[in-house]
């Protein structure tokens, strides 16, 4: 299914609004430059960027690199053509330095061509190598005050099926072995190049561990689960289980996500990541139940394999400890308001 050419829903931008208006003084009259902003998450932080500049009369300006800025005015013509944000063209691993001084720095591209084209692991992580290189490169060039890293809690590696969520000091870590490791051990790669290269120049870097999400924009047709039941369910059902619905995940609604990411920009601990998500565990077929629910004429949910009692189960749920208790944040939306959010979003 495709995604709608529209704006995400205004109660959204309001509820990131004001769960981060007292963080946005600080940035008044300043540059933020932002990969990965035409994806799901960067999308989120852009339009939340914009209502926080226009209702608060900052004077901010972004600007955001992308591989095809064309495609992105197609798909968001309200934001390309906003005089505070500036697309430009380019490559990660090359991008010409856009010229003048930049106080922020969001690197959210998750360089997902690298995984999608299926390369040798020796050249997905060189890519990400040189991708990490040339951010770091550009932001001492451009003075850049604070830079938040957006993860993922993929640099853990597989959660133990006895240990119920990950703390950000888990020792876990992916195994080298197993091809499947490739996402978690490019995306440890990144911390490591930010540490070494602030304990080298004194930059400032801020990382975001993040999970697993539901709300506009999400992709319904990739290799999600909240996404495939959400495209099956806006299509009349059934809604399918590939698996037998025991894996447990965590879901945190898109606003939540980004006023989370907007906070830790501005208030976490340089060198300290947070995990980003919700400690709410819940089973694929729990959250296939709960997708059905929420239309008016329950859906029939198939699971297509019988649970094996004496497989392990996959988790992949956070603990979300350290941001609640140094950066006050919250889970503020319930699974079953995220679902029916998203599902009235991409209802015509």
């Amino acid at each position: 299914m495709t995604i709608p050419v529209k704006p995400l829903p205004a109660e959204d931008l309001e509820h990131i609004l004001a769960h981060t208006r007292a963080l946005w003084a600080e940035a008044r009259g300043q540059s933020f430059f932002i990969t990965g902003g035409t994806g799901f998450v960067g999308r989120w932080l852009l339009e939340s960027f914009v209502h926080a500049n226009e209702t608060l009369g900052l004077g901010m300006r972004a600007t955001v690199l992308s591989r095809d800025p064309a495609a992105f005015a197609a798909q968001a013509p309200h934001l390309s053509a906003r005089a505070d944000l500036e697309f430009i063209r380019g490559d990660m691993r090359s991008f010409p330095f856009p010229r003048g001084q930049f106080q922020h720095l969001i690197h959210a591209a998750a360089d997902t061509e690298v995984w999608t084209k299926r390369k040798p692991a020796e050249d997905a992580l060189a890519t990400v190598s040189a991708t990490i290189t040339r951010m770091l490169d550009f932001a001492e060039a451009a003075g850049v005050r604070d830079i938040l890293l957006v993860n993922s809690g993929a640099v853990y590696g597989l959660q133990p099926a006895g240990l119920a969520t990950l703390r950000e000091d888990h020792p876990g870590r992916p195994d080298p072995s197993d091809p499947a490791s490739v996402w978690g051990r490019g995306k440890l790669v990144a911390e490591e190049l930010c540490a070494g290269r602030a304990r080298q120049t004194g930059l400032v870097i801020k990382v975001a561990r993040c999970f697993t999400f539901l709300g506009p924009l999400m992709p319904l047709d990739a290799s999600y689960a909240a996404g495939n039941f959400l495209r099956d369910a806006l299509r009349g059902g059934p809604i399918r289980v590939t698996g037998d619905g025991s894996a447990v995940r965590s879901y945190l609604y898109a606003a939540d996500l980004a006023a989370w990411l907007w906070t830790i920009l501005f208030r976490g601990r340089p060198g300290r990541p947070y995990n980003v998500g919700s400690d709410e565990a819940v089973s694929i077929a729990e959250l296939a139940a709960a997708v059905s629910e929420v239309f008016a004429r329950r859906l029939p949910v198939e699971i297509m394999r019988p649970i094996d009692p004496h497989a392990p189960v996959s988790r992949y749920v956070p603990a979300v400890v350290r941001a609640r208790d140094e950066l006050g944040l919250r889970v503020s939306v319930p699974l079953t308001d995220a679902i029916r959010k998203t599902v009235a979003w991409y209802t015509p």
